[in-house]
């Protein structure tokens, strides 16, 4: 080699690995499931980031009750190890890094992980991935939790306190701002009530550890966050992020050592701001989001999953999934990214916005802190974050911020995209008996004198405030279900209803409603009371923000509102409207189970003598559907097109119009 081919080779630049490479997947049956992950990985994928369906998420069998029209719908369901089995099947899981976006259940589904796993002959210290188990943001946002705070904290604790000592690459708390942005937080909000979590759980930590083990146990405590279209702000949030969690582990915990003060983490960009109207813009949104995630070398995510171009449609199909893959497959092997440092350093511009954010976010901590920290402050947080959405969405209809396709360049060609199928994929309605009578199956080969005792030691040890890892995985050898699990829990600790975030009392945000406010005014005195709304959430959907923000405007409008939280039956809805004389009924469904639901609300309706009480309903809902539900009776569909609440408004004043129904 002569010495300019050395220079040369010298000269070159060494480039980063690239991040990992996940799509968030599951549907249908862990047996679909696993052959989506496998082809996923045959694709290029580098890790697996699993996706649950909602009884599965809340602690229920997939034959209970409360599951019924949810199964396989977001995610896949996992009722005991069996199905844990067959959706790693042929997936070395040693060799593989997992994501599981799960939180209530999280110590049972990490417990149903590593048996699998040492089924597989895997050496157990070597497995790598992140288990989510954050309860407060699900009080927050997302809606999945099971029980009271302080026991969800202290079982938070306990899987990281039992992974730190057996499964030490194992990242046991992943601290999700992600569904913080989905719900209205601004990013001073977002930093602040996500570092304020990480405080309450590394609190909880601290006594349980040697203190020259702590900062270790600091260093495996992940991010999962959200990257908006505003990408610079975005940016420097994760900038800000960086900054202000290393100035927390060194001044509150005194954490020296700088590797264990690194922000590591996961990132799904924003599915909030992707829209029902020209999908096909989608995919720039995406692109433009995973931007703010990867051009900053200092702040760049350890891993990003990209949603669908689609998924305010439904449920995406492979070929969509696959689009989002390649996408960061480009980023990261085509480009020359990977190979400059920070392209940001030294810029007065993102220099100054950094630490604009931080001194927001400083500011909300102190806040935060003088109420008791993230757990005393569940309430304000939640209401915050309704106020922050509500003010967002004011802006979009106010047309002060501009979204392409919905409240500006409307006009357009039809999509090719949408194809025959719909442009999604549909879960087959036979999916949900065919994996009742697996679960029966199961039951009925176990040996149920073992799945007994592996209860009764598992309730021993969440009563006598034990760590529930141990006797978590005895029970998942011993056959127990997700269901089973749960109910100790629920038998211990309790269940809990977090704050909805919507107050009985008008907002200071009634600025341009004096005609629908006056309209309201006018047909309550037809009907001689005020215009009852009940808002209910049939299922177990725990995405609230429609819900709430439905609640708030008509609050506004001056209706007389009762909205009591999610997870509620379509008999617990039905009683409502009963006892309150509603005059109309809403219903927020996201999860795809529309239809069965809605259907058991519709007949409870009309066997209670309501049937003339019309319903409206708001969610995901494909065109095909909403035929269905309009031939149910259902007087109103809206889905995520439909975002000018005003319109809603006066649609609800006219249905609950006397005067609107006797010209029918």
């Amino acid at each position: 080699m002569s010495q300019t081919q050395k220079n040369q080779t010298l000269d070159k630049p060494t480039k980063d690995r690239p991040w990992l490479i996940r799509t968030y997947a599951g549907h249908s049956t862990a047996k679909a499931s696993n052959a989506l992950y496998r082809s996923n990985l045959e694709k290029g994928q580098t890790g697996l980031s699993v996706a649950f369906d909602l009884p599965t998420q809340t602690g229920y069998d997939s034959d209970h009750i409360l599951a019924r029209g949810e199964v396989g719908k977001v995610g896949v369901p996992v009722s005991h190890l069996g199905d844990m089995r067959t959706l790693f099947d042929q997936i070395p899981l040693e060799q593989m890094n997992t994501s599981m976006t799960i939180n209530a259940t999280a110590p049972w589904l990490l417990a149903l992980y590593i048996a699998t796993a040492e089924e597989q002959g895997a050496d157990v210290t070597k497995l790598q991935g992140t288990v989510q188990n954050d309860l407060i943001k699900e009080y927050l946002s997302r809606g999945t939790y099971i029980c009271p705070p302080e026991p969800s904290l202290k079982m938070i604790a306990d899987v990281a306190e039992y992974c730190y000592t057996n499964v030490p690459k194992w990242n046991p708390m992943n601290v999700c701002s992600y569904h913080l942005q989905e719900a209205g937080a601004t990013p001073e909000q977002e930093l602040a009530f996500a570092l304020a979590t990480a405080i309450a759980v590394l609190d909880a930590l601290k006594p349980r550890v040697p203190a020259k083990d702590f900062p270790a146990l600091a260093g495996r405590i992940s991010f999962f966050v959200n990257a908006g279209i505003r990408f610079v702000t975005e940016m420097c949030k994760m900038r800000a992020f960086v900054d202000l969690w290393d100035e927390i582990l060194v001044e509150r915990y005194g954490v020296t050592d700088p590797k264990f003060r690194r922000f590591r983490y996961g990132v799904q960009v924003n599915s909030l701001g992707l829209t029902e109207q020209q999908p096909e813009n989608n995919v720039y949104r995406i692109l433009i989001e995973m931007l703010a995630v990867t051009l900053s070398k200092k702040a760049r995510a350890r891993a990003v999953q990209l949603p669908a171009w689609n998924e305010a449609l439904g449920l995406p199909r492979p070929w969509d999934q696959q689009w989002s893959m390649r996408m960061q497959q480009i980023m990261a092997f085509e480009t020359d990214l990977l190979e400059y440092d920070d392209l940001f350093d030294g810029n007065p511009a993102v220099d100054s916005k950094v630490e604009e954010l931080k001194d927001g976010a400083r500011r909300e901590l102190a806040n935060l802190e003088s109420m008791g920290g993230a757990i005393g402050a569940i309430d304000y947080m939640k209401s915050r974050l309704v106020d922050s959405n509500a003010e967002r969405l004011n802006r979009i209809e106010a047309g002060e911020t501009i979204v392409v396709g919905v409240n500006k360049f409307q006009k357009g060609e039809p999509s090719p995209l949408m194809t025959g199928d719909g442009g999604i994929m549909v879960v087959d309605p036979a999916v949900e008996q065919e994996q009742i009578t697996r679960l029966n199956q199961w039951r009925s080969q176990r040996d149920n004198a073992a799945v007994e005792k592996a209860l009764a030691d598992l309730r021993a040890a969440a009563k006598g405030g034990k760590n529930v890892m141990p006797a978590s995985i005895a029970a998942a050898k011993a056959g127990v279900t997700t269901g089973e699990w749960a109910a100790q829990m629920r038998v211990v600790h309790g269940e809990y209803r977090g704050p909805t975030g919507v107050s009985g009392a008008p907002s200071n945000k009634t600025e341009g409603l004096d005609d629908l406010r006056a309209a309201v005014d006018a047909v309550s005195d037809k009907l001689g009371r005020r215009l009852k709304f009940v808002i209910g959430k049939p299922g177990l959907d725990g995405h609230s923000n429609g819900a709430e923000q439905i609640a708030f405007r008509a609050r506004d409008c001056g209706m007389d509102i009762t909205y009591d939280g999610i997870r509620l039956t379509p008999e617990e809805i039905v009683t409502k409207a009963i006892e309150d004389a509603a005059h109309v009924v809403g219903l927020s469904i996201l999860s795809g189970s529309h239809i069965p639901l809605i259907d058991d609300l519709m007949q409870r309706m009309r066997d209670a003598g309501l049937g003339d009480i019309p319903v409206i309903v708001g969610g995901i809902i494909p065109d095909d559907d909403a035929e269905r539900l309009r031939a149910m009776g259902v007087a109103r569909v809206y889905t995520p097109k439909d975002f000018e609440l005003n319109t809603i408004m006066g649609d609800i004043v006219t249905l609950a119009n006397p005067s609107s129904v006797a010209a029918q």
